[in-house]
């Protein structure tokens, strides 16, 4: 094993850890983010190659050595992205129990409350000094995500007998409403559901963020090369994250009608979840893949549109590399790293800066995955599963709950509206 600090590999896992990493953390998709600097006399998440079979997170202490009880809890994780996400929502809250001298060991659930409130939660009174000043609070998903990282921390150490009188303080449940009767397995008999007294309440995810009007044919005036006037059609077009489609491979692409895979007639692309790729991009959802005879077959299936083949074609006639050898789709153009995997780091600050040329201000991929949410459910009368199968999304549920509402700027929505001002005037 390597660690992936920059620093050559020599003797232990332990000496490797040693070396100063960079504690870099950009929580997307789950709101707030911790600070981007060197750590020096702090804890830290650090990242450990597994020898091509991807990577896993622990967490050290400023010496270097591993810290026992996180690394226990993060272990049953391993190979998952969850387990990158608990590791740094776990390190902000062991950085925050040094800062109030309290220890995993003592710590009382209103010392846990006061924490949830520290990151954002709504509470009414004191409850002490800042924390992560200076920096947004988290959003309903990150809160969500902290919430369910300490519960189960806390549970894996009252287990272990570690602070034994916090866990059943944690261990609550609830009943179960008519959706979660709907999502589970026979829910007809489920008496009730395990609860988290640190999660804040539930929020349902409406209005979501839309690109701005004419964002597509903005940026593709605004952007220079044939790869990123690609990046913009396959996300306006398909609907892709950007983890997704970093994460694509040219043999993931069947861009023709009666593809060797016999899985969709028409021009599709396979999202396929790769632990391994070197631009550290994988596809969200973890579906079922393999390559039978050179073919890729399974993933999520997306259709593609004849501006996304076209768009290929461009790219891959005008700069794609003849020479290279890692199969990944999306390369860099330039600099030292020419022809390397890009990675969605880069692709979204390719994105920012075309959007400030074009007078767009802040350009973020996913709004795209919404526009293309949104317009498919239009198009299609309101189907839900359409909507569902067109953006991979888990459930009919999920799009309901974001999606399936009346737009605010819809001619018909104001039309009913001045209709009934009329009729009260």
């Amino acid at each position: 094993m390597s660690a992936t600090s920059g620093e050559p590999a020599s003797g232990s896992v332990t000496a490797l850890l040693t070396w100063r990493a960079r504690d870099v953390r950009d929580v997307r998709g789950i709101g707030g983010s911790v600070a981007r600097r060197v750590v020096i006399g702090d804890l830290r998440v650090q990242a450990v190659e597994r020898d091509g079979r991807g990577r896993s997170f622990t967490i050290v202490h400023p010496d270097g050595a591993v810290h026992e009880a996180a690394d226990r809890f993060l272990r049953g994780y391993d190979g998952s992205g969850t387990q990158r996400i608990y590791a740094y929502l776990l390190l902000d809250h062991l950085r925050w129990l040094e800062r109030e001298a309290l220890a995993p060991e003592t710590v009382s659930l209103q010392d846990l409350k006061r924490y949830m409130v520290a990151l954002g939660a709504a509470w009414r009174g004191p409850y002490g000094q800042p924390w992560r000043e200076g920096r947004r609070p988290f959003g309903q998903s990150a809160l969500s995500a902290a919430a369910a990282c300490v519960k189960g921390f806390y549970l894996h150490q009252a287990l272990l007998g570690i602070n034994p009188e916090l866990g059943p303080q944690l261990h609550l449940t609830r009943l179960p409403s008519r959706a979660d009767r709907q999502r589970a397995f026979l829910g007809h008999v489920q008496r009730e559901l395990p609860a988290n007294p640190l999660a804040p309440p539930r929020q349902r995810r409406r209005h979501p963020k839309l690109p701005p009007d004419g964002a597509r044919e903005m940026l593709l005036e605004a952007v220079t090369t044939a790869r990123d006037r690609l990046v913009v059609t396959w996300l306006a077009d398909g609907g892709f994250r950007i983890g997704e489609l970093c994460g694509l491979h040219l043999a993931d692409l069947h861009l023709r009608d009666g593809a060797a895979c016999a899985q969709c007639r028409s021009p599709h692309v396979h999202v396929c979840h790769r632990d391994g790729n070197p631009n550290r991009a994988a596809a969200k959802t973890k579906h079922p893949w393999q390559p039978e005879n050179g073919v890729i077959t399974g993933g999520l299936i997306k259709r593609a549109s004849p501006a996304m083949i076209h768009a290929y074609f461009e790219y891959i006639t005008t700069e794609y590399p003849q020479d290279a050898g890692h199969g990944m789709l999306l390369v860099q153009l330039h600099g030292d790293s020419a022809g390397q995997p890009w990675t969605p780091d880069a692709a979204r600050g390719m994105l920012r800066r075309a959007g400030t040329r074009a007078g767009l201000g802040k350009v973020i991929p996913h709004a795209f995955r919404h526009g293309f949410a949104t317009a498919v459910l239009d198009a299609s009368g309101g189907n839900l599963v359409i909507a569902r199968d067109a953006g991979g999304w888990a459930s009919t549920t999920v799009v309901s709950e974001t999606y399936a509402h009346a737009d605010l700027h819809d001619p018909a929505f104001g039309a009913a509206l001045r209709r009934v001002w009329g009729e009260q005037r």
